[in-house]
């Protein structure tokens, strides 16, 4: 974890696409609402990552909600980190809890939510959901809005 200077930002500049997970670099900013409890959410509704096994394409639509405390995500930031996900062989559970588990490492929020709802493999699909930290009373978080898959049918 690092203090944000604006230099070491990869907003505003021209930065290389990190080729794994754990080269990315997530940023994070003072929040200047530090002091009020509200809702954050960034939606990343074309997530892509492989199996571990076959190498196959895997497809999700991630919804991440947190209350922040003194830092926020910085967007640009973590658009790079989901990008490095595209090579990067793991079950939809292990993306979906690492991403949770290392955002909350960088910015230490009051509480987060990830939804990962995974497109179907082998004609199942699979969503995962981790949480952390407790709701602050009052804090309003609205239903991630993403339909369970129905297929065709």
């Amino acid at each position: 974890m690092r203090p944000m200077a604006k230099k070491t930002l990869q907003l505003g500049r021209a930065v290389a696409w990190p080729d794994s997970p754990d080269k990315a670099v997530l940023d994070r900013v003072p929040n200047p609402q530090a002091g009020t409890d509200y809702l954050v959410r960034f939606a990343i509704p074309e997530f892509t990552s492989v199996c571990p096994i076959t190498g196959q394409p895997d497809f999700a639509h991630l919804v991440l909600d947190y209350v922040p405390g003194r830092w926020l995500l910085e967007s640009k930031s973590l658009k790079l980190y989901a990008a490095s996900f595209r090579n990067h062989g793991a079950f939809h559970e292990d993306c979906t809890v690492m991403i949770g588990k290392r955002i909350v490492g960088e910015i230490k929020p009051k509480w987060l939510r990830i939804g990962g709802y995974w497109y179907p493999r082998g004609g199942i699909p699979i969503d995962v959901f981790f949480q952390t930290g407790r709701l602050p009373k009052g804090v309003w978080v609205p239903d991630q809005g993403v339909a369970p898959y129905r297929g065709r049918g």
